[in-house]
């Protein structure tokens, strides 16, 4: 199945947050480095830039035994480069990054993007994240364990 044919992956929670802590998570190097990568890697940010056409640049670092030895026996670097850019943002309720996956052994360069949408509920934010498919079925599982085991950083917000 090519990835033109393939369905986002469409992630919904909710967070006892105001607009500008959640929007924080994305768009600060503090915010986004507490809580990006599964369970077992964190973001280590070089760069962000909160604005359309703005950099995104981060190591994404296998920081548990266990992530390093599964890093090791995949025959993958124990962390890797990631380059992003934001590509749409309206303040506090919208917005797109725009990844380029050129870290894929033997896997041709592509962008995937991820959309944020955030919406106030009383004392709560709804955070709605849609995923693009990635190149595989494979792919996009461990696209969708992966940013599922991210989310349980948040629950500090439950």
């Amino acid at each position: 199945m090519s990835k033109e044919n393939k369905v986002n992956l469409v992630i919904e929670r909710t967070f006892r947050a105001t607009l500008a802590e959640v929007w924080d998570l994305w768009t600060t190097r503090e915010g986004f480095e507490s809580w990006w990568g599964p369970q077992g890697f964190r973001a280590d940010v070089h760069a962000i830039e909160p604005k359309v056409g703005g950099a995104l640049r981060y190591d994404m670092v296998a920081d548990s035994p266990e992530m390093i030895e599964a890093m090791k026996k995949m025959g993958r670097p124990p962390s890797h480069p990631t380059t992003a850019r934001f590509t749409e943002l309206s303040p506090e309720t919208h917005l797109v990054i725009t990844n380029v996956i050129d870290f894929l052994p033997g896997v041709a360069i592509y962008e995937s993007t991820i959309t944020v949408d955030l919406t106030a509920k009383g004392d709560r934010v709804q955070m709605v994240v849609i995923l693009s498919p990635m190149h595989s079925d494979e792919m996009g599982q461990m696209q969708k364990e992966g940013f599922t085991s991210q989310l349980t950083k948040l629950d500090r917000f439950a």
